[in-house]
């Protein structure tokens, strides 16, 4: 883990969240979208503060939380925070410093002070979208090395609720029938339903074993697994964000469209689940 772009390096922004003197903030979200924690960091107008009233912006650091911090290509999560003074709409969520995660948004109903218990509830149904498109994105980049070859690097990706992108190195345009190709295969999978199994191992040990790690990412000692298999394994990835239980929940993949990002790499842009659904209903002649 590391500081996000999102502060741009500004070392001012992180020496704030520096004096607050937290620990690390407890990840629940793979297995729960809602939880009771405890408020214990809280920043508005840039400073450290003990409150934070109505329409006014804050930063809320947790000591557990189901919120997912941006990472991996995967957007923040949104919802809400309830105290027993007030709510806030969280719009974001970004990891600030290492495993410290800050909640980001508004404070829509009276006050939200330190050391008050607040049940966070995360916005379901774009957790839910995102989940599917990062499953998505791993049948992607599974699908591409087998129509393209082994050669085919992710080199990065954005996984947000309403549809995904996949940069990855490739020496030339990707004709259509290739586009076609992967697009099927990618459905093929999802229609098999096979299962997105998680796991976690030392990283060592997780390359070892044939998972793919990619752009530059820094690993801790220990890392998440994702595998889709069904009898075999198509895809097995290292990598920390949310996925389906099983393929059959992405609903459909279409590619919108493929391009050229600069010398050797290119850009893939598709939606699936309920984005692929709106667009084929957009579509059709009624």
């Amino acid at each position: 883990a590391r500081s996000t772009a999102r502060f741009g390096g500004d070392r001012a922004k992180i020496r704030v969240y520096e004096s607050l003197g937290v620990g690390a903030t407890r990840f629940m979200g793979y297995k729960t979208l809602t939880a009771k924690s405890v408020v214990v960091g809280l920043i508005s107008d840039g400073d450290t503060v003990g409150e934070v009233g109505e329409d006014k912006e804050a930063e809320v650091v947790l000591v557990e939380t189901p919120f997912y911090a941006e990472g991996g290509g995967q957007v923040g999560d949104s919802g809400e925070l309830v105290g027993p003074n007030g709510k806030i709409e969280v719009t974001d969520t970004q990891m600030v410093m290492p495993d410290v995660i800050a909640h980001i948004g508004r404070v829509v109903q009276g006050t939200i002070a330190m050391g008050d218990m607040v049940d966070a509830f995360v916005d379901a149904v774009k957790r839910e979208d995102a989940a599917r498109n990062h499953t998505a994105t791993h049948l992607l980049h599974a699908a591409l090395r087998q129509v393209l070859g082994a050669h085919v690097r992710q080199a990065g990706s954005l996984v947000a609720p309403d549809r995904l992108r996949f940069d990855f190195s490739h020496v030339q345009a990707v004709t259509d029938e290739e586009l076609w190709d992967v697009q099927l295969l990618v459905n093929e999978k999802v229609r098999q339903n096979a299962s997105v199994l998680k796991d976690e191992d030392s990283y060592p040990s997780a390359i070892q074993r044939g998972a793919l790690a990619f752009f530059g990412d820094k690993y801790g000692d220990t890392v998440r697994l994702i595998e889709i298999a069904n009898g075999a394994t198509f895809s097995f990835e290292v990598c920390r964000g949310t996925h389906v239980q099983r393929t059959g929940e992405v609903g459909a993949v279409y590619i919108l469209g493929e391009s050229s990002i600069g010398a050797g790499m290119r850009r893939i842009e598709a939606v699936s689940g309920r984005a692929a659904e709106r667009m084929v209903w957009e579509g059709m002649e009624r």
